[in-house]
């Protein structure tokens, strides 16, 4: 179904509901619309951490700590 066509019929069916229902409806929506922020976001900030080199230092770290370092060892 066409963009404009669904929103108009959703409105549509949203003027029919009494007020505590398009209370319930516009929580949903609004939800939504978060929900889909926190996504945009989260993908945005995975892609450019992996084009980036903000990062790269993790891998450059020295090893500071080694098994000599251990005082109780586990079998």
């Amino acid at each position: 179904m066409e963009h404009e066509t669904l929103v108009k019929s959703t409105i549509r069916n949203i003027k029919k509901l009494p007020v505590g229902h398009i209370q319930e409806v516009n929580d949903f929506v609004e939800f939504i619309i978060q929900k889909s922020e926190d996504k945009m976001i989260t993908e945005g900030l995975q892609h450019l951490s992996t084009i980036g080199k903000t990062f790269d230092f993790l891998y450059d770290e020295p090893e500071l700590y080694t098994v000599e370092d251990l005082k109780v060892r586990y079998a």
